[in-house]
């Protein structure tokens, strides 16, 4: 038996039940159960904070802007007790996100995160959404940077 690949098949599963169940269907007691209380988040969104806090936070705001709000993982790959997932998050715009009003408009945007899984829980996240093709999508960019 090897311990290294099954601490990895244990991290892969625990970060993908937080896409799949918490982001994708708003199991927020399953949140609780994935998050460390001591979570540190090396990558939050503007005006969030980087706690397990913030990142409940920022689910809930991307759950009520995006109430149909899902990923499409891609790839996950592990190294280590870290889980770097590369995916696409789906949604349709009905509610209010980053001061943006509900615009009724499918989107999508792709993400690549790394999650830290220590003992079964995610203590660590690092980070990169493509927020700007997310604001263009919404049609939020200011003039200077026109939607295609």
């Amino acid at each position: 038996m090897n311990t290294n690949t099954d601490i990895g098949a244990i991290a892969k599963a625990v970060v993908r039940r937080n896409t799949e169940e918490v982001q994708g269907g708003g199991n927020f007691a399953l949140f609780d159960e994935l998050f460390a209380d001591d979570f540190v988040d090396h990558t939050p969104q503007p005006a969030g904070t980087p706690d397990k806090a913030g990142a409940r936070l920022l689910y809930r705001a991307l759950r009520q802007a995006f109430p149909d709000f899902h990923a499409v993982i891609h790839w996950q790959s592990v190294e280590g007790d870290r889980v770097t997932t590369f995916k696409t998050y789906h949604g349709t715009h009905e509610g209010a996100l980053f001061g943006i009003a509900p615009t009724g408009r499918k989107v999508q945007f792709d993400t690549v995160d790394v999650m830290r899984v220590q003992d079964g829980r995610i203590t660590e996240h690092w980070g990169v959404a493509h927020l700007y093709s997310l604001l263009q999508q919404l049609n939020a960019l200011p003039a200077m940077f026109p939607a295609a």
